[in-house]
């Protein structure tokens, strides 16, 4: 299955929030997740991660990016999908439905009407855990 994480979803996991770190920690162990990317996603992955105010060490950024580089998978995003809600998140949206994908996850409640645009599974955080990370693969 085809996962998009939502930025927030990721800070949230570098920054030892539980269920997140877990969400993340599935996706990544799991055979049958593919963790679903766009360059521009990775671009504001790492930027986030980046920022002062998180005060993540060197290590720590250098641990995260390279789970980032090992663990996703990038896709091409030839889509421009109008979210006017929230613009700057349109780009997940685009991955999702470039990608075909099975679920985006995420902790911002912008996305409820999203649904709209993509056949993506919109769900958040705790949700996609119970329903997804802890049933056996």
């Amino acid at each position: 299955m085809k996962v998009v994480v939502d930025t927030n979803v990721l800070v949230s996991a570098a920054l030892r929030d539980k269920e997140p770190q877990a969400v993340i920690e599935c996706i990544v162990a799991r055979s049958d997740l593919e963790w679903i990317i766009s360059p521009e996603i990775m671009i504001e992955y790492k930027e986030v991660l980046a920022r002062l105010k998180f005060g993540f060490t060197e290590p720590i950024l250098r641990q995260w990016n390279d789970l980032l580089d090992a663990s996703t998978t990038t896709v091409e995003v030839g889509i421009v999908l109008n979210f006017p809600r929230d613009r700057k998140d349109a780009k997940f949206l685009a991955c999702a439905l470039a990608a075909d994908a099975d679920f985006f996850v995420t902790g911002d409640k912008d996305f409820t009407q999203a649904e709209k645009l993509v056949h993506t599974t919109i769900l958040p955080v705790s949700l996609f855990k119970k329903l997804v990370c802890d049933i056996s693969e």
